[in-house]
């Protein structure tokens, strides 16, 4: 039977969860101000000297194969790691880690341009902002249950309900399409669910003094969790590739941009 794949936070958004790529903001940002730069007028500003430039309304961070990924990008996906913390590496910062993502999740929004746009519903997107209202961790804080509430949490961490659910659409759309070039090719067998049940959570129970399920009563959440794994090896020795088959330039402080 065919499943859907929960993929995990971790996967997205690096994966690619929520903050938009850096052409994506843009869109957002001329649309809101008319006095916005767009993408080509910020290349041009990057071959005039600093002197005729004149005052530039964000920097660039990195390029990726021609998309911009900006200061206020950066900012944007910090302040998201209040609504979606991520497991840290201890080698990089958290602003390290949030250019790795924005970086990952532009390669991937690259890769749907052209692929069919799956039509997301506004209850689907509704569905999604319930869950997210009753499991998010910041929200045993603070009243995220009433409307009022869920605004003010919000607003503290610099978002509107509508920049959420933008967010929650696009975050829809690039499961479907990483399910559909991932998931349809991913087969799990009987003995790799027996292998996993024995080798893997047997042991987590007895460590605990727990009583195991029997696997006939979890073999579909045994088979999910193999599937995860499976995608999540996929995904990312898929984004491996297109950051070497790609063009991606980081851009120090002060370093003009090509």
């Amino acid at each position: 039977m065919r499943r859907t794949v929960s993929i995990p936070a971790l996967l997205l958004v690096p994966s690619l969860l929520f903050a938009a790529c850096g052409r994506c903001a843009f869109a957002q940002t001329s649309l809101s101000d008319p006095s916005a730069k767009t993408q080509e007028q910020i290349h041009a500003d990057a071959d005039k000297p600093a002197a005729e430039r004149g005052n530039m309304i964000d920097r660039i961070v990195a390029i990726v194969n021609g998309d911009l990924v900006l200061e206020s990008d950066v900012d944007e996906e910090e302040r998201f790691t209040k609504l979606y913390p991520y497991g840290q590496d201890e080698g990089k910062s958290l602003r390290e880690e949030a250019i790795t993502r924005l970086i990952d999740r532009t390669l991937v929004m690259q890769q749907l341009i052209g692929f069919p746009v799956t039509s997301i519903s506004e209850d689907e997107i509704t569905r999604e902002e319930a869950d997210l209202r009753r499991n998010l961790p910041a929200c045993s804080h603070v009243d995220c249950a009433s409307e009022a509430g869920w605004k003010r949490f919000l607003e503290s961490v610099g978002f509107t309900e509508d920049e959420l659910r933008a967010r929650l659409r696009q975050r829809a759309q690039v499961l479907h399409f990483i399910e559909q070039r991932f998931r349809s090719g991913i087969r799990i067998s009987d003995q790799q669910i027996e292998e996993y049940y024995n080798n893997t959570l047997l042991p987590q129970y007895a460590k605990q003094n727990a009583k195991a399920p029997p696997l006939d009563s979890i073999r579909d959440r045994v088979e999910e969790i193999l599937l995860q794994q499976q995608v999540s090896t996929l995904l990312d020795a898929w984004l491996k590739t297109l950051r070497e088959s790609g063009h991606v330039r980081m851009m120090k402080q002060g370093v003009e941009a090509p």
